[in-house]
C-alpha cells in the first residue's frame, strides 16, 4: 500500500552531546519493531567503532520507521534521522536540519540546558523546524526537574509542551512518538512535480561507489531513472534506490517528502556534493536553495610514516572524504617529512577521528603535524594570501599586516566556575563581549577568541577548571589584526619546516624554549655538538645544545711525551668541527610524534 504523503513525518533527534539522543534513538526502533530483538543492541544506529568505542556519535543516521499512532489508529511512516552532540559535528546536524521538518531536542534533566542545546536551537529556528523539547533521564537520583524544566521555559518553551522521558527505561517514549505524529507538520512537495531532491550525505561503498543519502523534496524516481546534478550538470543512470530501515534496503520508488539513497556508478568525488540538487535529466527543475558549504578551521599536514604509501594515502583520503565532505585536502612536501596532504579539519575531535579512520580502516600508519588555522596576510605590494601551512608564511620584511580568525564562543556554566573560565579567557586572549544569566545559577559568557588559541587545548582546560560542567559553543566571526610571527626550529644550523608554527609575539620565547628543550630529549646524541635554536626571522629567541658523545682518544696513550695526547686531541677536535660541517641530523620519527603531541 501507498503511504500517503499526510502521513510522513520527517525529524532528527538534536542534543548536546552524552544527552541521550541515541539511547532514545534505540527505543524508537524498539518501540516500531524495526529491528528483530536478537539483533538490538546498544547504540545501534552508530555503526562505526569509533562512535561505540567513545559513546558519541560522529555521523548522523537516518533510518526509516513504521508507527501507528495510538490516537487515530493510522499508520505514519517517519524518517528519522540521529545526530551528534560535540560543536567540531555541528555541520551533520544543520545537514540533517535541511532534510527535516521537525526535531526532538532532547536535554538531560540533571544537566539541564548548555550550550549546545542553545545552538541547536539556533538552527533549527533558521531552517523553521518545529520543535519538541524533551527532558530525558528523569531516572536519575540527582534530577531536578523543575530546574530543567525552567530553564526550558525561559527559552519560550510552554509547560505544557515540554515532555519527560527515561530513554534508558522506555519511560515516556510513546508520549514523544504520538507528540511527532501530533506537532509535526507532513512534508510539503508535489509527487507530480518535476524531480528534486536534496543531497544532505554521502558515503563510499567498494561495490556500489559513492552512495548519495537525498531527500526528494518534489517528484518520484525509480531505479534506471535518467537524473542530474545541477552543479556538475552530468547525466547519470540510477542503478538502485532505498531506504534505511536501518540497513540499506532497495525498495522500487520514492517519492516526494521521503528520504532514502540511491547509487549511480558515481566513483568521483565531485560527483555527489553535499547540496547539491538531483533533477531529471529529461525534465529539469530548478537548484533548491544551496546548503551552506562548512568551512575547515583547523589544518595539519597528514604523511605516511612508510614513505611508498603516499598513493595509498591519497585513495584513502578520497573514499573518506565521500564519507565525510567537510574536510579537504590537497598535497604537500615537507624536507623533513616527505611526501603528504595538507588537511581541513572542522575541529581537533574532527581531526582526531579521520586520522583514526585513516589508520584503522585503511591501515596507514600516519604522523600529523601541529594543527595550525587559516590567516589572513596582507603583503606590501597591495596582495592577500589566505595562509594555513607555516612553511609557505612569507618573511617579515614582505608583510603588511597578518589578521587571524576569530570565533564568537558562548561558554555555559554553573557560576562557581566563573573564576577560573574568565582566567581562562583572558590568558587566551578573549575579548567579552556580554554576560548573562539566563537561569537561576548558571552564566552564559561571550567571548570573542582568537581560533589559533582554543584549537590546541582550550576544550581540555575549559572541562579541566570547571569539573567538566562548562559547555562550549562557536561560530566562526571573521579576521582581526593580531600580532604574530613565525617561529621556526633549528636543527644543527638547518630549519625543520614541520615543526615551524605560528605563535603570537607575546607567547614565542616561552613556546620556543619548550620545543628545544623537548627535542634535546629526544634526539639521540652525535659524535659533534648539535646546536637547537627557536627562530623568529633571523634572531634565536632560545637555544639548546646537545652534548657531543665523549671518546677517550688518549686511551692507548700509557706514558710518554704530553705532546703526544695532545696531538691526538687536537685532530679529534679538527675531525669532529669537520664532521659538524659536513654531517647531517636525522629527527627520528617518534621525536616528531612527541612533539607534535606537546601539551
Amino acid at each position: 500500500m501507498k503511504t500517503r504523503q499526510e502521513r510522513i513525518r520527517n525529524f532528527s533527534i538534536i542534543a548536546h552531546i552524552d544527552h541521550g539522543k541515541s539511547t532514545l534513538a534505540d527505543r524508537f526502533l524498539e518501540i516500531t519493531k524495526a529491528i528483530e530483538r536478537r539483533r538490538m543492541r546498544e547504540q545501534v544506529l552508530d555503526d562505526m567503532d569509533l562512535e561505540r568505542e567513545r559513546g558519541i556519535t560522529i555521523k548522523a543516521h537516518p533510518v526509516r520507521l513504521r508507527y501507528r499512532s495510538r490516537a487515530d489508529g493510522q499508520e505514519y511512516l517517519f524518517h528519522l534521522i540521529d545526530t551528534p552532540g560535540h560543536v567540531d559535528f555541528r555541520y551533520e546536524v544543520s545537514r540533517a536540519m535541511a532534510a527535516c521538518e521537525g526535531a526532538v531536542l532532547v536535554v538531560d534533566a540533571s544537566q539541564g540546558v548548555q550550550a549546545q542545546t542553545l545552538a541547536n536551537i539556533d538552527l533549527a529556528l533558521e531552517e523553521n523546524l518545529t520543535l519538541i523539547p524533551v527532558l530525558n533521564k528523569i531516572d536519575l537520583p540527582g534530577t531536578n526537574l523543575e530546574v530543567a524544566r525552567r530553564q526550558l521555559e525561559d527559552l519560550g518553551f510552554s509547560s505544557e509542551e515540554i515532555l519527560c522521558c527515561s530513554a534508558k527505561e522506555g519511560t515516556g517514549v510513546v508520549e514523544i512518538l504520538e507528540a511527532v505524529v501530533e506537532r509535526i507538520p507532513p512534508p510539503e512537495g508535489t509527487i507530480d512535480a518535476p524531480l528534486r531532491a536534496l543531497i544532505f550525505d554521502s558515503e563510499y561503498d567498494s561495490y556500489l561507489g559513492a552512495i548519495a543519502y537525498i531527500r526528494i523534496v518534489d517528484g518520484s524516481i525509480a531505479r534506471g531513472d535518467r537524473i542530474m546534478t545541477v552543479s556538475t550538470g552530468e547525466t547519470h543512470e540510477v542503478t538502485e534506490i532505498g531506504v534505511f530501515s536501518p540497513d540499506r534496503t532497495p525498495v522500487e520508488r520514492l517519492e516526494a517528502g521521503m528520504v532514502g539513497y540511491l547509487t549511480a556508478a558515481l566513483k568521483k568525488t565531485e560527483d555527489v556534493r553535499v547540496g547539491d540538487t538531483i533533477t531529471s535529466a529529461r525534465d529539469p527543475a530548478p537548484a533548491l536553495e544551496g546548503y551552506r558549504k562548512p568551512l575547515p578551521m583547523v589544518f595539519a599536514g597528514l604523511y605516511p610514516l612508510e614513505g611508498d604509501r603516499f598513493g595509498d594515502l591519497r585513495s584513502a583520503l578520497e573514499k573518506l572524504r565521500l564519507n565525510d565532505s567537510a574536510f579537504t585536502f590537497e598535497p604537500e612536501t615537507s624536507a623533513a617529512l616527505g611526501f603528504g596532504f595538507r588537511c581541513g579539519f572542522l575541529g581537533l575531535l574532527h581531526m582526531e577521528i579521520i586520522r583514526e579512520r585513516l589508520e584503522r580502516e585503511f591501515s596507514i600508519p600516519l604522523l600529523a603535524t601541529a594543527p595550525s588555522v587559516e590567516f589572513r596576510v596582507t603583503l606590501r605590494n597591495g596582495e592577500t594570501r589566505l595562509i594555513d601551512n607555516p612553511a609557505a608564511f612569507p618573511s617579515a620584511g614582505e608583510i603588511e599586516l597578518i589578521e587571524e580568525p576569530y570565533i564568537a564562543a558562548k561558554i555555559y556554566t554553573p557560576d562557581e566556575y566563573l573564576g577560573p573560565i574568565l582566567k581562562l579567557c583572558q590568558e587566551k586572549r578573549g575579548v567579552s563581549v556580554n554576560m548573562s544569566y539566563p537561569a537561576p545559577g548558571r552564566a552564559l559568557l561571550e567571548y570573542d577568541l582568537p581560533l589559533v588559541e582554543v584549537v590546541l587545548d582550550f576544550f581540555d582546560r575549559l572541562k579541566s577548571v570547571s569539573r567538566g560542567f562548562a559547555s562550549l559553543d562557536y561560530t566562526f566571526a571573521g579576521y582581526r589584526p593580531g600580532d604574530l610571527v613565525r617561529l621556526d626550529i633549528r636543527v644543527n644550523e638547518e630549519s625543520v619546516d614541520a615543526l615551524s608554527s605560528i605563535v603570537h609575539k607575546d607567547r614565542a620565547y616561552s613556546i620556543g624554549r619548550e620545543l628545544c628543550a623537548r627535542l634535546k630529549e629526544l634526539i639521540p646524541r652525535r659524535q659533534f655538538a648539535v646546536p637547537i635554536q627557536a627562530a623568529v626571522g633571523g634572531r634565536v629567541i632560545a637555544r639548546e645544545t646537545i652534548r657531543a658523545m665523549s671518546k677517550n682518544v688518549t686511551a692507548k696513550c700509557y706514558g710518554g711525551d704530553v705532546t703526544r695526547k695532545r696531538k691526538l686531541l687536537e685532530r679529534q677536535k679538527e675531525g669532529k668541527k669537520k664532521m659538524k660541517m659536513i654531517g647531517r641530523v636525522e629527527i627520528p620519527q617518534s621525536a616528531f610524534l612527541a612533539v607534535l603531541k606537546r601539551d
